[in-house]
């Protein structure tokens, strides 16, 4: 494996770990106020192009992770519509 793909793979696991509290949080307060849906949206969309790209390119580092935060903005997204409100 090379230094790159090591950079890859690290920076997209603290970018990953960055958003499990939040999703975590939202799920134990049952509360998703503060998230706003738009940015909920933009990084749902965000993640499933970085999956697109990473497939299309064979980036193992860009799969994992992307389909990793694509399952937990889901989550999110999942938690804004159930206990959000607006």
């Amino acid at each position: 494996m090379t230094w790159q793909e090591l950079l890859g793979f690290g920076g997209g696991l603290l970018i990953t770990l960055g958003i499990i509290p939040q999703v975590w949080r939202l799920f134990a307060l049952k509360s998703a106020r503060e998230i706003s849906l738009s940015f909920a949206l933009l990084f749902l969309l965000g993640a499933a192009c970085w999956l697109a790209y990473g497939v299309s390119l064979k980036l193992w580092p860009v799969i994992l992770w992307n389909a990793i935060s694509l399952a937990l903005m889901c989550m999110m997204l999942f938690a804004k519509l159930k206990y959000g409100g607006n």
